[in-house]
């Protein structure tokens, strides 16, 4: 055991839907291999969010949840929907509602995705090798405004439209555009803001802040681009970009995008930050198809634990996990979505990253693998 300073935290783990449970599964043993290597101690509690909540309390969030989370350092939360809601358009309670509802009520107004391009991946992602190599990059996504929160108008019975109000004001802009390039400054020193200000007026609220900010900020290149571009782009060139910084909805739809330019979304962590505890999850969703089968990647959720010991100021352990999953991925590890040397389930590669995270490295039968079976010497 590394000996550090007596740590404790308290996190709320909110499994919810799907694959949530099983992912969230893996990064708890993480955590519990940091406890054992850094002598950290995690309290773990568990709550009800999204359709599994609405099931047993008829909320997708309960105040019970609420209550927890509040009194939480960081929540670790897997993933919520459910196909017998997503396919029913008139259902009055969705699981998606437990999640705004979970940001509104911590004061999450900031959703930090970020993307790399493993070397072991480069050959699998739909794009060229020379066009992705390299690719580093995070996109920070307004979380608590926009279009998603803005009021709405249903369609009604015997209606002939539906509305959506995006609205934002210069503080939620500024404060987003203020840890960007706070980010920017650490990172590469670049920074680009997407809008779509050629045509839509929060747009143009959103440029005209970002270019005050911009002014207080000489040590970092910014540019601006149309959402339109920025998705073309990130296709053509993703390796431009260092740091993004764009709207609720323009940050929702180019996080998705940029994830399949890996090779797997199932690698893609975030990080949602404000006034009150923040959150950790991955960027996939429930993906019920493969629930109970032991084949969802954990990656992301685990990925999603080393943004949280980051926010803990807990550097190094961070940085322990993340060589821990570059370490199963070097030695070709992995479940079926990363098209793997050896491909083994959920369960045991979050068993294999968290030897990697308490011994250092891990060590493969010479033999090679087969799911289920441990490779442990």
């Amino acid at each position: 055991m590394i000996m550090s300073e007596q740590i404790t935290k308290k996190i709320a783990v909110l499994p919810g839907d799907g694959i949530g449970p099983e992912v969230t599964h893996q990064a708890v043993k993480v955590l519990h291999a940091i406890e054992e290597r850094f002598g950290y101690k995690f309290e773990f509690s568990k709550a009800l969010i999204g359709a599994c909540a609405i099931d047993q309390t008829g909320s997708p969030l309960p105040q019970e949840t609420i209550d927890l989370c509040e009194s939480a350092d960081a929540i670790l939360l897997g993933a919520v929907g459910a196909p017998k809601y997503d396919n029913d358009p008139d259902a009055k309670v969705r699981p998606e509602q437990g999640l705004l509802g979970l940001r509104k009520s911590l004061g999450l107004y900031l959703n930090i995705r970020p993307m790399k391009v493993y070397e072991q991946m480069v050959q699998h992602s739909n794009l060229k090798a020379e066009v992705i190599s390299g690719v580093d990059l995070t996109i920070y996504r307004e979380l608590g405004s926009g279009i998603y929160f803005g009021e709405k108008e249903e369609l009604a019975e015997g209606s002939s439209h539906a509305s959506d109000l995006c609205l934002y004001t210069v503080e939620e802009v500024e404060r987003v555009v203020r840890d960007a390039f706070k980010a920017a400054r650490k990172r590469r020193g670049k920074l680009c803001v997407v809008d779509k200000a050629n045509v839509l007026a929060s747009s143009r609220l959103w440029r005209k802040t970002a270019r005050r900010l911009a002014d207080e900020n000489p040590d970092v290149e910014v540019s601006y681009m149309y959402v339109d571009n920025a998705a073309m782009q990130l296709v053509l060139n993703p390796g431009q970009f260092d740091v993004i910084v764009t709207s609720n909805m323009f940050g929702d739809i180019l996080s998705d995008l940029a994830s399949t330019i890996g090779g797997s979304i199932g690698l893609l962590p975030s990080a949602s930050i404000g006034t009150g505890p923040a959150l950790f999850e991955p960027v996939h969703g429930s993906y019920p198809e493969a629930t109970g089968k032991d084949i969802a990647n954990p990656l992301a959720m685990i990925l999603s634990v080393a943004q949280m010991l980051d926010h803990f100021g807990l550097a190094e352990a961070a940085q322990t996990v993340r060589y821990g999953v570059e370490d199963c991925l070097n030695k070709g590890l992995g479940t079926p979505d990363l098209h793997p040397e050896h491909e083994v389930g959920c369960a045991h590669l979050g068993d294999m990253v968290s030897v990697a995270v308490h011994d250092g490295k891990i060590q493969l039968k010479q033999s090679g693998t087969s799911t289920g079976v441990s490779t442990i010497i």
